[in-house]
Formats: C-alpha cells, sequence, structure tokens
C-alpha cells in the first residue's frame, strides 16, 4: 500500500461533521476502541487534516503532527490505525506475535504474514474471521510493528494446516507513509532501525513517539539516545513467548531493567500530553497576541509559499496548505482564539487593508484569495524567517534527478465571456475580456439576478427569466416554433450559463505557465503491433501539459531499458514520441506519478489486443 511514494492530491482541515463521523466510524470498526482510545489518538482540542491521494486513499492527521488513521478506499469501509497509533493504543487492535526478528525483516520489507512465521500459543490461535483488521508484533514488545487484514479465517486456517498466507500488510515501521512525518521528530531514528533490524524490539519506539509528542528538548533526546545506546536491546516480559525467545530476554535482563527505568524516569518528567501543552499555550495568548501571530504567519506565506501563478486560491487551502505551516513552532494557532473569530472576516479585513484582494462566492459561502499586493507597505517591510523546510524545498526543486522535481502540475478550467453572456456582464459591471473561473462565473450571473430581483417569490430556488438572461441562457439553442423557458432552477443556472462562455484552460508546472483557448486535450497512449510480431507504444500529446518529447524520450529510453525516438506528427501540430516494447501499462502509471498527469486526462489505446 505504501511501498511507493505517493503525492497527495489536496489537504484540508476536517470540519465537525467529518470528525464525528469519523470517531464513529472508528468506533463501529474497532471493537476494542473506547472513548479513551479514541480521544488519545484524536484529541478533542487539536485540529485533524485529511489528506487524499491520487490513489483514493485518505490518510487522517493530528494537525502538524503524526498520521493516526488511513482509509484505503476512501469510503470510510476499510479504515486502519497507522503504526503511530497502535504505538500509543497497542490495545487497538488484536495482533499476532511472529517467531522472531528473522522474520520481522522481511515484514518491514514489505512482504505479507504468513503462517508458519506466526508463534502459536499453547492453547492455540484465537478465533478470528476474514477480512478483519489485526496488527503485528514481536517477541518481548507491546508496540506493533505492522497493521493488515486477514486473508481466511481461523477455521479455515486449521483446515489448511496453518499454511498460506494469514494476512496481507497494508501499513508497516519504516514504509511511506511512516517515512512521511519523520521530519517531525528522528531523535532516536538510528537506534531504531539498528533495534529492529537486530532484535525488532520497538518498546523504545513508542516511547520516542510520546517523548517527540511532548516537544522534548533535544538535550533530552541526545541523553535517552546515549543510554540506549550503551545497551543492546529493550525487552519486556510476555507470559505468551516462544520458550527460546524468552530465554534470550532473560540473558539480557539487567540492561534491560534499567535501560527500561530510565526510559520510564524520562516519561515521568514529561508527563503532559501535546493537547495540554498546545491548550495551555493558547490560553496564555490574549486576543491580540493571535491577532499579530495570524498577520506574521500570512505575510510569512505570501513571501515563500503563495506565488501568482496559483491564485486564485481557496481560503480554507490558503489556511491549510500555507498560513498554518508558518506557525511558530508549539503554538496551536485557532482562528476563533483571534478578534475576528472567522476565516473570511480576517481575509477581508486584510483586503481591506490593501495586501491582498479576496473574492466572496456567497452560495459556496467561501472566500477566494485572488491577489496579493506586493508593493503594500506591510509585505515590503515584512523579513520573512528562513526556515529549514524551505532549503528542502528549494534543493528538490533545483535538482532534476529528483522524481518530485517533475511534479506539481496544475489544470484550470477557465472561461472567457462571448456575446451570448456579455450583455449581463456588462450590466453588472464586470470585465468582458477576463478570464474567469467557474466559481467566478457563476457568481457573475447571481448578481445580475439579485441586481434585477428575478427570485421566485413564492419559490426561492426558482430564476424568472428576463428577455436580457433568456437571450443569455437560450438565443440560437430552441428550435423555431418552441417556446422559451420562462424561468429556471438555480442549481442548472450556473452550468447553463458557463457552457454558453468560452472554454479556455490554464496549465501550470513550475513556474512556467500558459493559457490556451478551448478545452484541454488529452495525451494518447497507443500499442501497435509492427513486423515481426514487435510491439510499439506511442505517446502524444505531452506539448498540452508543458512537457518536451525530447527529454522525456530520453528519460524513458533509460527507464525502460528501449530505444525511443521523436518525430513530428504528420499533418497536426506537436511531437510523438516512439518507445520500442508494449510499456504501455507502466507509461501510463510513470505519467501520474513522476509528473502528476491527471487521470482523466490519459487516453489509452491497445491495439494489441483482441
Amino acid at each position: 500500500m505504501f511501498k511507493k511514494a505517493v503525492e497527495a492530491k489536496t489537504q484540508q482541515r476536517l470540519s465537525g461533521a467529518d470528525r464525528k463521523k469519523l470517531k464513529r466510524t472508528i468506533k463501529e470498526r474497532f471493537p476494542n476502541a473506547s472513548d479513551a482510545y479514541i480521544d488519545a489518538l484524536l484529541p478533542p482540542k487539536v485540529e485533524i487534516t485529511v489528506s487524499k491521494f491520487t490513489n483514493r486513499v485518505h490518510v487522517y492527521s493530528l494537525e502538524g503532527g503524526f498520521p493516526m488513521f488511513f482509509d484505503v478506499d476512501g469510503r470510510g469501509t476499510e479504515v486502519f490505525p497507522t503504526v503511530y497509533a497502535l504505538w500509543k493504543v497497542p490495545e487497538l487492535l488484536p495482533a499476532f506475535m511472529l517467531k522472531g526478528g528473522e522474520v520481522s525483516r522481511f515484514i518491514i520489507g514489505g512482504a505479507d504474514v504468513m503462517f508458519p512465521g506466526i508463534y502459536v500459543p499453547a492453547d492455540g490461535l484465537p478465533s478470528f474471521s476474514a477480512g478483519e483488521p489485526w496488527a503485528v508484533k514481536v517477541p518481548g514488545n507491546p508496540a506493533p510493528i505492522a497493521v493488515g487484514t486477514t486473508t481466511m479465517s481461523s477455521t479455515e486456517a486449521l483446515k489448511a494446516g496453518l499454511r498460506g498466507k494469514a494476512l496481507r500488510i497494508t501499513h508497516s515501521y519504516r514504509d511511506t507513509l511512516w517515512a512521511s512525518v519523520e521530519g517531525y521528530c528522528v531523535p532516536n531514528a538510528g537506534f531504531l532501525e539498528d533495534v529492529v533490524i537486530e532484535d525488532p524490539s520497538l518498546s523504545s519506539a513508542s516511547q520516542t513517539f510520546d517523548s517527540c509528542e511532548v516537544d522534548a528538548s533535544i538535550d533530552q533526546q541526545n541523553d535517552l539516545n546515549n543510554e540506549v545506546g550503551e545497551g543492546s536491546s529493550v525487552t519486556n516480559a510476555h507470559s505468551d513467548l516462544d520458550p527460546s525467545s524468552t530465554m534470550h530476554s532473560d540473558s539480557k535482563n539487567d540492561i534491560s531493567d534499567q535501560i527500561v527505568a530510565d526510559m520510564g524516569d524520562l516519561k515521568v518528567t514529561e508527563n503532559v500530553s501535546t493537547d495540554e501543552k498546545n491548550v495551555e499555550d493558547q490560553h496564555t495568548l490574549s486576543t491580540e497576541d493571535v491577532d499579530e501571530i495570524l498577520d506574521k504567519c500570512l505575510l510569512q506565506a505570501l513571501h515563500t509559499t503563495v506565488n501568482d501563478q496559483d491564485l486564485p486560491i481557496p481560503g480554507s487551502t490558503l489556511w491549510s496548505s500555507h498560513v498554518l505551516p508558518c506557525r511558530p513552532s508549539g503554538i496551536t494557532l485557532d482562528i476563533k482564539k483571534s478578534s475576528y473569530k472567522k476565516l473570511s472576516k480576517w481575509l477581508q479585513s486584510k483586503s481591506s487593508s490593501g495586501l491582498i484582494s479576496v473574492k466572496e462566492d456567497k452560495h459556496k459561502k467561501e472566500v477566494t484569495l485572488v491577489s496579493i499586493n506586493r508593493s503594500h507597505p506591510d509585505y515590503s517591510t515584512f523579513k520573512p524567517e528562513k526556515r529549514k523546510v524551505e532549503k528542502n524545498e528549494q534543493t528538490m526543486d533545483s535538482s532534476p534527478n529528483e522524481g518530485h522535481f517533475h511534479k506539481g502540475v496544475e489544470v484550470i478550467e477557465i472561461y472567457k465571456p462571448s456575446v451570448h453572456v456579455n450583455p449581463i456582464f456588462a450590466s453588472v459591471g464586470a470585465d468582458m475580456g477576463q478570464l474567469y473561473i467557474a466559481s467566478e462565473a457563476t457568481d457573475v450571473v447571481f448578481r445580475y439576478i439579485e441586481q434585477e430581483n428575478l427570485v421566485k417569490p413564492t419559490n426561492k430556488s426558482i430564476v424568472v427569466l428576463d428577455a436580457t438572461l433568456c437571450d443569455a441562457l437560450y438565443k440560437g439553442t430552441i428550435k423555431k416554433g418552441s417556446t422559451y423557458p420562462t424561468e429556471i432552477h438555480k442549481k442548472d443556472l450556473g452550468p447553463t450559463f458557463i457552457s454558453r462562455m468560452q472554454a479556455h484552460h490554464r496549465v501550470t508546472r513550475g513556474k512556467e505557465s500558459v493559457v490556451r483557448k478551448g478545452a484541454l486535450k488529452t495525451i494518447q497512449l497507443m500499442t501497435e503491433r509492427r513486423q515481426g510480431n514487435k510491439k510499439v507504444t506511442k505517446l502524444s500529446g505531452l506539448e498540452s501539459f508543458l512537457l518536451d518529447p525530447e527529454a522525456l524520450a530520453s528519460e524513458l529510453q533509460k527507464k525502460f531499458a528501449c530505444s525511443t525516438s521523436v518525430a513530428e506528427l504528420p499533418g497536426k501540430k506537436g511531437h510523438e514520441v516512439l518507445i520500442q516494447g508494449g510499456v504501455i501499462d507502466d507509461l501510463g502509471r510513470h505519467l501520474v506519478e513522476q509528473y502528476g498527469i491527471p487521470k482523466r486526462y490519459i487516453e489509452v489505446l491497445d491495439k494489441t489486443k483482441k
């Protein structure tokens, strides 16, 4: 599931209703999930973000912290806790105990759990059904190292003689999901890897997670590293273990007890949860302090992460992806604790001061950042802080060999007023030469309706059509002899109005952006047979997504170890990349993962299949 890195498509804060829904889902799916366990994993006072990936996976994380749950298909039917969550609450899932460290090597490497690798107690395996979520543990350690789904029931397993696959792993320690938050806290990373390889005991892992969660100081973590480094492993007594593993634990009992005692002392001295610390810090901030932090975070974001080619940006995206990452360490930034109380009011106040320009969608009730006044005194006098995250991003962008260098294509459908709708734009004073996104164009027609008072008094969802609006929507589309409509439902008004405008699209990749007329053309992948029953794959339409055919052909030659060539399309503009071999599936996957091309813009045709 998380063997390869996949970039998040969107990231946003979870609303109150979705938060409650997530907690209900967890309680229904995991019988051991008590209210105390759920509050420990999803603290009531901490914001939760959901990251939606191109492979449909949804990851639920504590804001600015660790991922706690992930949904395999984004439908809420296959929700699993992450390793981080199981380190905090190991009792959340039942667990299979492995026979030893040698087996765990393969599990961490991405392999599924086989029945011969599971330790079976004297009273036999517990009862389970197929498709249940289970965790994986190693001897002498309460902290799970992986989570997955059972492939068969306990009855079927016994009939099969405890042979075959027991657990299909969806997430494990050291996969890409675990590594996605390594940057938050890795004081004991080297130690943990040594422990997992030699004797996979992650009891220290849960301690590391707790100490990170309460923001332990660097010095304390270094002291812990030094103390742990003197010992070879951390083990706990376990009554149901294989006798051989118990003897192994006894041989190192003195060292283990000393390390566990030291770590226990450290945990006692810092026995404060993240939630309590953040709430305490938040209470010490006055309303004026929160207002000042908000303004600084906005200016920091405008200087470092918000580019003009990214505009317009919805207010929720601006808040979650740009403003919140710029807040000071250890501060929980809550707009409700400010004098503005709402995000829309705060952005509108910044717009009134001239720093930014925003536009409000009255129907969606969301404010969108439209432009930035970079000559404003507040902007020009502000000196942005240099952050490590920014340096990492710059290093990543400057290295053409990194996979992330190619990502980040953005496609926006925009529309230009046509002769049909020009009277509507002129009536409300909107610019007829400007390009509009769908929400902005819809806002124009609703402004006209409000101006002319065209809402039906007896039914607020119906708009009465006057001559100007009727011509804008239907002139030239109604057959002769047919009568024109006299009213339209509000939900149909926007799409009908937009369909009467000229379609354009804007494609942005990095600092390069281009606007073209018409709908965006797709990329075509086609495999066909040549003489000698050889297959060849053709790739065209790259120019639409600002890709260089020559550079891509050179890259694909190395990736697929085959010959490639580039030729002009006969009778058309653009070029075609020719790849020897039937690599249509791998090529499509490469375009999605490495270049961020949305799947809906890739057209596939395999002529070799009957």
